[in-house]
C-alpha cells in the first residue's frame, strides 16, 4: 500500500464529480425542492452494494434528497484519488475507507469537517452515536485537539489464533494469556515436536509503514492497556510496555520460535502455533482449509500481555478500523442532508446486521456481541462473536497526518532491530524515539 501527503488545495469553490454545480451555486444544493448528495464507497463491490441498497431505501423516506452512490478508484490508492479529487474540487460530499491516521492528513488540510464541532452536524453527531450505541467505541476516535472527523464504520479488532490441536499433542491445557504461557509453549514444542515453532511471519521485518498496525501495535496496546504512542504531535509512548514488547519478540526470535523466513499460510499449514488474524481471514479458511474449525482445531483470544497483567480484562489492541467523513466543501445543506443519511444508516440495527453480512466487517459498535438482532449471524460464525466482542477494546490508528514517515521510524530504528537482536530491546526503544521525535 503506497500513501502520499495529501496535496494543497487547488480550489474553494469546483465542480464534484456525477452532475454536482459549483460550490456555492445553488443548484449544487438543490434541484427545485431537492438536495443532491455524493457518497463515495470503498473499493469493495460488497460495500458499494451495501451503500447502495442504503440510498435506495433512505430516498423512499426522505424524498426530496438524493444520494448518489459510487465506488471510489483503487489506482493508484483509494487515498491519492482522494487527494486529488479535493485538490482538484471534485470531492464527494461524503465517504467512507478513511483510517484516523489518513483522516489526520486531510484534517490539518481543513478537508473535512470536525463534525462535534460544526454548525450543520455537531447535533446530528450526537444522534448518530447514541443512535448506534458506540458510545465505548468513539472515544478512541477522538483528536488529540478534541475534535471528532471521523464517525467510524467498522472495526476490526486485531487478535491471536492459536493452534489447539497442536497445543493439544505437546500437552499444553490451557491457552496462553501471558508471556511465560507463551514461554512454556516454545519450550514444550521443543521437546515434543520441534518441528514446528510458536511464530512464522516474514512481515515482522518488512519496514513498510503499515505493517506495525499488524505486528508492532497489538502487542503494544495490550502491554500498554491501550496508552497512545503519538498523541497529535507528540510522541507519549509507553516505554516500560514498549522495551517489554520488544524483549517478548527479540526472546522468541533467538530462541527460534519466532521465524522470518517466507513461508505459504504457517499457522494454516501448522508450522506455528500462534498468529494475529483478522476476521477477513475465515472466509478464505473455509474454501482452502475447511479442517480449521474454531473451538476444535483453533481459537481465537486477546493479545498475549506481560506476567503482571495475569488477570486483566478487556485487553487492548489494535484496530483495523475505517469510517465515514464528511468534506467541508458541501454547502450547509449538504451538510445536515449526508448527517441525516448516516442517522438513517447506523441507527437501525438490522442494517449493521447487513453490513456484517454482506462484507464480514464488524460494525463499529458497543453491543455488537449482545445485541440479539446479531444472535443468528454469531450462532453460524461463533469465531466473528469473539471480535464484536473486543470492538470496545480495540485502538485505531494514531491520529498523525505523518504518519507513514512516523512508522517507518517505528521500524526501521526500533522494532526490526529490536526482533531481530541488533539492538538490547533499551537501545531500539531509545533510538525509535530519537527518531520519531526528531520527524515530529
Amino acid at each position: 500500500m503506497k500513501f502520499k501527503r495529501l496535496a494543497l488545495l487547488a480550489a474553494v469553490c469546483a465542480t464534484t464529480l456525477f452532475g454536482l454545480a459549483a460550490c456555492g451555486s445553488k443548484s449544487s444544493e438543490q434541484s427545485g425542492d431537492k438536495t443532491t448528495i455524493t457518497f463515495w464507497a470503498a473499493p469493495n463491490p460488497p460495500q458499494v452494494k451495501y451503500w447502495k441498497k442504503m440510498a435506495t431505501e433512505f430516498e423512499k423516506k426522505n424524498p426530496k434528497i438524493t444520494v448518489k452512490v459510487s465506488q471510489m478508484k483503487e489506482s493508484p490508492t483509494s487515498e491519492a484519488t482522494i487527494q486529488s479529487a479535493i485538490a482538484s474540487g471534485t470531492a464527494p460530499t461524503m465517504s467512507e475507507n478513511i483510517t484516523r491516521s489518513f483522516a489526520a492528513q486531510l484534517a490539518k488540510s481543513k478537508a473535512i469537517v470536525p463534525l462535534n464541532n460544526d454548525e450543520s452536524t455537531k447535533n446530528l453527531m450526537n444522534d448518530v452515536v447514541s443512535g448506534r450505541n458506540m458510545t465505548k467505541t468513539i472515544k478512541s476516535w477522538k483528536f488529540s485537539d478534541g475534535n471528532q472527523f471521523v464517525v467510524p464504520l467498522y472495526s476490526n479488532p486485531m487478535l491471536v489464533g492459536w493452534r489447539l490441536d497442536t497445543l493439544k499433542k505437546i500437552g499444553i491445557d490451557s491457552v496462553p494469556k501471558t508471556y511465560s504461557d507463551v514461554q512454556k509453549v516454545a519450550d514444550a514444542l521443543k521437546a515434543k515436536d520441534p518441528s514446528k515453532v510458536v511464530y512464522a511471519n516474514p512481515t515482522v521485518v518488512d519496514p513498510t509503514a503499515y505493517q506495525r498496525w499488524f505486528d508492532f501495535f497489538p502487542f503494544y496496546d495490550a502491554a500498554s492497556n491501550g496508552a497512545s504512542f503519538i498523541n497529535g504531535t507528540k510522541f507519549v509512548g509507553d516505554k516500560d510496555a514498549g522495551v517489554t514488547v520488544f524483549k517478548f519478540m527479540q526472546d522468541l526470535y533467538q530462541d527460534k520460535e519466532l521465524i522470518t523466513k517466507k513461508t505459504t499460510d504457517p499457522f494454516e499449514s501448522g508450522l506455528s502455533v500462534m498468529n494475529i488474524i483478522g476476521p477477513w481471514t475465515f472466509p478464505n479458511w473455509a474454501e482452502k482449509y475447511p479442517n480449521l474449525k474454531f473451538d476444535d482445531t483453533y481459537t481465537i483470544t486477546s493479545v498475549p500481555v506481560p506476567d503482571e497483567m495475569a488477570d486483566a480484562d478487556n485487553v487492548k489492541t489494535y484496530a483495523d478500523a475505517k469510517g465515514v467523513v464528511l468534506y467541508a466543501k458541501a454547502t450547509n445543506a449538504q451538510k445536515k442532508a449526508a448527517m441525516k443519511f448516516l442517522k438513517f444508516v447506523m441507527s437501525d440495527v438490522n442494517n449493521d446486521v447487513s453490513l456484517l453480512k454482506l462484507t464480514s466487517l464488524l460494525p463499529a459498535r458497543d453491543d455488537a456481541s449482545t445485541n440479539s438482532a446479531f444472535k443468528n449471524y454469531f450462532e453460524s460464525n461463533p469465531e466473528m462473536k469473539v471480535y464484536a466482542a473486543n470492538v470496545p477494546n480495540a485502538i485505531p490508528a494514531m491520529d498523525n497526518a505523518d504518519y507513514n514517515t512516523l512508522q517507518e521510524k517505528l521500524g526501521n530504528d526500533g522494532w526490526i532491530p529490536a526482533v531481530t537482536g541488533k539492538k538490547t530491546p533499551e537501545k531500539a526503544w531509545a533510538d525509535m524515539v530519537k527518531a520519531i521525535k526528531g520527524a515530529l
